[in-house]
């Protein structure tokens, strides 16, 4: 196989403040509406209280990282621990942590990739505003971002706004809403949604003026759907699956405005968020650099029509939900399903690579892709994980493909670098290539361990690509 990795190619590693950095309330940080849903289940699974206790350990894990011989590091700020009501002071101690965490990678020849909002939301604004429902969110962001490139932006060149907001816009506890009214869910969700548009691209701009040589942009959850059969109408739902899931995000993102299609569906159901003539020009100056893109599986749709009981629009489900009038998910028989039930298809990420540059131009990185499962501790101290080295080599060997089909991809970053806390699993599931030695109630040593697929990865790395 040829290699078509460039010399300067990213090979990096993600992770997200909730989900690793535990010391939720230390040195003056705020409860995050993630803090909040994982106390929900303290009961059943591990929280956010210590997670993999990076907050302590971040010197540690970032020599891991330089051993694993990573050139860059996507991880999230906590916006409540840089300003922990929301919008009010400034927590200095928090300025503080990231400060030496970002030296640190530096010091280790490690670039900082920087997210700025990874669904942790500061507590204090859902109590304040309904969160994203208000407008004033989104200048609280803003003002947030602000900081936050004041702060890190002499070192941080490479910043991202929100991670997986079209996926997020669909979970109902990762937008606070716990009590809307069934009727006024859709309505509610679609102006939260409108406002992180909002203020992604308040930040956005924010970023060009405060630091004109960095680079910027989103990460989407990604989506390919295959149609469930060649019939028209199943091949028009596979395309609206993703339209509605994904693309109707990148299209605002880079374009400044909903599609066509989007704007129908909003108007048919009455629920158009409302808006103001001065965001039209914001919205349209804030084109990304960049596109960041989360892949972990692909997509099986089929015609679903409306009827007397589901008028056009009904929705079932919340992640991959059915849509009457539009589409139903499938099942695909072809592909192979994890523990988790996750069809693993690395020929979607080839497909959807090149699916997205031809549309949108922009320069890519993956910023999500791993398998999670359990893993097994041996008695001698392993993590014999074959599964995740194969799952790993064919998600890079079909980046590989896609470069050598033109795409324009710069950097590839499994999820992730340590195990972390899952938001459904607590430490049953496991992603990372560093084992975390604790179980959801048990912190025991929290000791660092190496996976097999830790030393296979430093190989990809020092080859540049599969061998």
């Amino acid at each position: 196989m040829t290699n078509y990795f460039s010399n300067d190619f990213w090979w990096g590693a993600s992770s997200s403040a909730f989900q690793i950095e535990g010391a939720w309330n230390e040195d003056g940080k705020g409860k995050t509406v993630a803090d909040y849903n994982a106390f929900l289940k303290s009961d059943v699974q591990a929280d956010t209280t210590v997670a993999s206790d990076f907050y302590h350990h971040y010197k540690e894990d970032i020599l891991l990282m330089k051993e694993l011989g990573l050139k860059a590091y996507r991880f999230s700020i906590s916006w409540a621990r840089i300003i922990p009501d929301g919008d009010g002071e400034v927590n200095q101690q928090g300025i503080d942590f990231y400060n030496k965490v970002i030296d640190f990678l530096l010091e280790n020849d490690i670039t900082p990739f920087v997210t700025l909002y990874h669904f942790d939301l500061p507590f204090a604004l859902v109590d304040k505003y309904n969160g994203w429902e208000s407008r004033d969110c989104a200048y609280a962001f803003e003002r947030y971002a602000k900081t936050c490139f004041e702060a890190f932006g002499d070192r941080v060149t490479y910043w991202q706004v929100h991670n997986e907001q079209n996926l997020m816009a669909r979970v109902n506890i990762r937008m606070n809403m716990y009590d809307v009214p069934a009727e006024q869910a859709e309505k509610v969700r679609a102006q939260m949604d409108y406002h992180m548009f909002l203020a992604h691209a308040l930040a956005t701009n924010a970023c060009r003026e405060i630091l004109p040589n960095a680079q910027i942009g989103p990460a989407v959850s990604s989506t390919m759907t295959y149609p469930h059969s060649n019939r028209p109408e199943d091949v028009w739902a596979a395309r609206m699956n993703d339209n509605f899931k994904t693309n109707y995000a990148l299209e605002m993102y880079c374009f400044g405005e909903y599609p066509g299609y989007y704007k129908a569906y909003l108007k048919e159901c009455g629920i158009y968020p409302e808006t103001k003539p001065e965001d039209e020009a914001i919205l349209k100056a804030s084109k990304p650099d960049y596109l960041a893109v989360n892949y972990y599986r692909t997509l099986v749709a089929s015609y679903l029509p409306a009827d007397e009981a589901h008028p056009v629009g009904t929705k079932v489900n919340d992640i991959d939900f059915d849509l009457y009038g539009y589409f139903k998910m499938e099942k695909n028989e072809n592909l192979v399903v994890t523990d988790y039930g996750i069809q693993v298809d690395p020929t979607g990420l080839r497909l959807l690579l090149n699916d997205y540059y031809e549309k949108y131009r922009l320069p890519m990185i993956i910023t999500e892709n791993g398998l999670g499962t359990g893993d097994q501790l041996t008695e001698d101290g392993k993590i014999h994980d074959d599964y995740r080295i194969d799952y790993l080599k064919d998600h890079i060997a079909a980046c590989n493909d896609a470069i050598a089909d033109g795409v324009e991809l710069f950097g590839y970053s499994p999820w992730s670098f340590t195990d972390l806390l899952s938001s459904r699993q607590g430490f049953a599931k496991r992603y990372g290539l560093v084992y975390i030695d604790r179980d959801d109630f048990d912190l025991k040593e929290l000791r660092r361990i190496r996976k097999d697929s830790f030393y296979w990865y430093q190989d990809v790395i020092k080859n540049n690509g599969l061998d």
